[in-house]
C-alpha cells in the first residue's frame, strides 16, 4: 500500500519530531526521516500550506516543485505523485488527501508583493529566508514552494484562475518521506485572491498511519 514503508533495514537511532503548531501568518519547521509520515493539517478554513523541503544530510538538495512537474507530466498534484527534488530523486510520496487541491505553480509571495496589493504582514519568501537562519542552514537558492490546499485552476488559454479556497479545518495531507528531510511551512498571506485568508496549520510525524490517531 502506498503508506506502507518500504522494506529496509534501520540501524540507527530513530527520533520522532513533536508537532509543530504554525500560526496564521507565520512559520514553522519539523524534521522528518526517512521512512516516516508527515502530515500536514489545515486548523482553520482558508487554510493555504507552502511548503518547502531541504535535505539534512545536505540542504543544497532542495524539494523542487519545479523538477516535480516535469517528473509526474503534471501540473496537478494527486495521490501517488512522488515529490522529487533538484537532482530528480524523491523526497517524499502523496497519500492521504482530503483536499485533493493544491498548485505546483505559483512562486511564495514576498512583503513587498503582499505590500503593492494591500496586504499586511511577512510573504512566505522572506519568513523562510528567516527560518533557514533561525536553523542555521545555508542554502545556494530560495526554492519555490508547493502550496498545499491552494485553489487554482489553468485555463486552456493557459490563464492561471485562482479559485475560492474550499480548505476547512482538520482537512488534512499525509506524505511518506523517503529521505530525511528538513521541512519548512509558511502559514503567511499568499495575496492570491481566493486564497488570501491565512489560518494556523499542525505539522505532525509518525512511523505509522495509526500513529497518528494518538494525536
Amino acid at each position: 500500500m502506498l503508506l506502507m514503508r518500504e522494506s529496509y533495514q534501520e540501524t540507527a537511532v530513530r527520533t520522532l519530531a513533536e508537532p509543530v503548531q504554525v500560526a496564521a501568518g507565520s512559520i514553522g519547521s519539523i524534521s522528518v526521516l526517512r521512512g516516516q509520515l508527515l502530515r500536514i493539517t489545515a486548523q482553520g478554513d482558508g487554510a493555504v500550506a507552502s511548503l518547502f523541503g531541504f535535505s539534512l544530510a545536505d540542504p543544497a538538495v532542495w524539494l523542487s516543485v519545479h523538477h516535480t512537474r516535469v517528473f509526474s507530466n503534471s501540473y496537478l498534484l494527486g495521490s501517488g505523485m512522488r515529490l522529487v527534488n533538484n537532482l530528480r530523486r524523491p523526497m517524499m510520496v502523496l497519500g492521504k488527501d482530503s483536499v485533493k487541491r493544491h498548485d505546483l505553480l505559483l512562486p511564495a509571495s514576498t512583503t513587498a508583493f503582499l505590500a503593492e496589493r494591500g496586504y499586511p504582514g511577512e510573504g512566505c519568501l522572506d519568513a523562510l529566508r528567516g527560518e533557514l537562519a533561525r536553523l542555521g542552514m545555508v542554502v545556494p537558492k530560495l526554492p519555490d514552494p508547493i502550496n498545499l490546499f491552494m485553489h487554482v485552476k489553468l485555463t486552456r488559454e493557459g490563464k492561471i484562475l485562482p479559485e475560492t479556497n474550499l480548505t476547512q479545518a482538520g482537512d488534512s495531507i499525509t506524505c511518506r518521506v523517503v529521505m530525511d528531510t528538513q521541512f519548512i511551512v509558511s502559514a503567511c498571506n499568499t495575496g492570491i485572491e481566493g486564497n488570501d485568508r491565512p489560518a494556523p496549520l499542525l505539522l505532525s510525524v509518525a512511523e505509522n498511519l495509526h500513529d497518528f490517531n494518538a494525536e
